[in-house]
């Protein structure tokens, strides 16, 4: 018999109210031993929780929810009592010495709950990231996943497939008589262009997908000096980065995680990129430049001083790039003239500091083109939707190959779609996707 799991899946303690779940074969006989009672499906029983010796261990609210309408598809229990540590220690305990029972393992609860149907791999990962969102972006795109978005889309686009094929098939097999069409192809393969036209789209918002879920990268560029630390800490409003006249304070990437417009921001302080011959500052100026290239946004700084005398800096990134003037506090002329583009800032008075946060809520707006439709968000669904769209786009284009190959084709592309949402040889997987989850999920 399978073993009855339990585990606190409320925050750590100390809190108002702590909540144990309990799932498994298991779960009435824990009820009746330590509360006495099994309370009716879904409504919450005030109890009085004692071990099996009758020591009182505390007062609270049970719930039951019988299998398979729960969250794991078994029978499930919570117990909803007082959130101090000793009374989270001694029910946990108490648990701990039933038969049968045992502590649930990171993402158990939502490895069982996939592995009776009551999810699927998509809705096991937008679960995990809507647990992990930090900003309203991430919360909506996962809430959407979690609640099935991706698996419904692509269980109609394998039921689509397997529809073709049926077709195709039906024509071979039954060539001979009348209710089966001549011309099943004529209409079909249309259809799998469509289909096919169809995932290469969804494939082509997968970076706005990836922004959303990881965030979006801006890295600080610039020669030393220019004020890429200071710019940081004023962005984040709090000292992340050391501030030094001393020039090459900066060594490595300084990185921190910031919500600009409701969306996820990595920002990065960089070295200062100039000619050096000491070894350390040499590997800190290849990383910044790495950083840049790896970023979505580069925000190349350059000191506003160097306006008066109108002179230019050869630019250090052909991504793209946002030029800030920095240190506009120091600028003798009231309102220097700067290039097209270029926003004028001063970390010292906050002056641009909106102007800048306004470019860069509307940079990332431009990279999110399509975000609020359903997108793949992980590169496991990318590969397998390339892997899809190349079956179909094969199965399509061998006109002259044999009928029962390009079938063939349109199975591996069903197949692929299988993959992503679990319907289909994915045992693999599953240690590597549950074990991102907590204990008590």
């Amino acid at each position: 018999m399978r073993d009855t799991i339990f585990a606190l899946s409320s925050g750590a303690p100390p809190a108002g109210v702590a909540v144990i779940r309990i799932s498994g074969p298991k779960v009435r006989f824990g009820l009746e031993t330590i509360v006495g009672f099994v309370p009716a499906p879904r409504t919450a029983k005030l109890a009085t929780l004692r071990d099996g010796s009758g020591l009182l261990l505390d007062h609270g609210l049970v719930f039951y929810f019988p299998a398979p309408a729960s969250f794991t598809g078994e029978d499930v229990a919570e117990l909803q009592i007082h959130g101090g540590r000793a009374s989270i220690a001694a029910v946990i305990d108490c648990l701990s010495r039933l038969p049968g029972y045992r502590l649930a393992e990171p993402g158990e609860y939502t490895k069982r709950a996939f592995e009776n149907g009551r999810m699927d791999l998509t809705a096991v990962e937008g679960l995990s990231d809507l647990i992990r969102a930090e900003t309203e972006a991430q919360r909506r795109q996962a809430l959407g996943q979690a609640d099935g978005a991706l698996r419904a889309l692509y269980e109609d686009w394998a039921r689509r497939i397997s529809h073709a094929r049926a077709m195709i098939e039906a024509e071979l097999d039954f060539s001979d008589e009348e209710d089966i069409p001549g011309s099943v192809s004529d209409k079909i393969w249309p259809t799998m262009e469509e289909l096919a036209s169809e995932v290469a789209s969804h494939l082509a918002g997968a970076k706005a997908g990836e922004i959303v879920r990881d965030g979006f990268r801006i890295a600080l560029i610039g020669s030393p000096n220019v004020g890429k630390s200071s710019l940081l800490n004023t962005l984040t409003q709090r000292d992340v980065a050391i501030v030094s006249d001393v020039a090459g304070t900066t060594r490595d990437v300084v990185e921190v995680r910031l919500d600009i417009a409701g969306q996820l921001v990595l920002l990065q302080d960089t070295a200062g990129i100039r000619d050096s011959d000491e070894v350390i500052e040499q590997e800190g100026i290849r990383r910044s430049k790495a950083a840049a290239d790896s970023a979505d946004l580069v925000l190349e700084l350059r000191d506003a001083r160097l306006l008066e005398n109108n002179k230019e800096i050869e630019s250090l990134t052909d991504r793209t790039t946002l030029a800030v003037w920095t240190k506009a506090d120091l600028v003798s002329v009231s309102e220097p003239a700067t290039p097209d583009g270029a926003i004028l800032v001063s970390s010292v008075t906050g002056s641009g500091i909106e102007s800048l946060l306004a470019c860069i809520a509307q940079k990332i707006k431009e990279c999110q083109v399509g975000a609020d439709e359903i997108l793949p968000t992980r590169t496991r669904h990318q590969q397998y939707l390339s892997v899809c769209h190349r079956e179909l786009v094969t199965a399509i284009e061998t006109i002259t190959a044999p009928t029962e190959l390009r079938t063939e084709y349109l199975r591996n592309a069903a197949n692929s779609l299988g993959r992503i949402t679990g319907n289909v040889d994915v045992e693999d997987l599953l240690g590597v996707i549950f074990s991102e989850f907590c204990v008590g999920k």
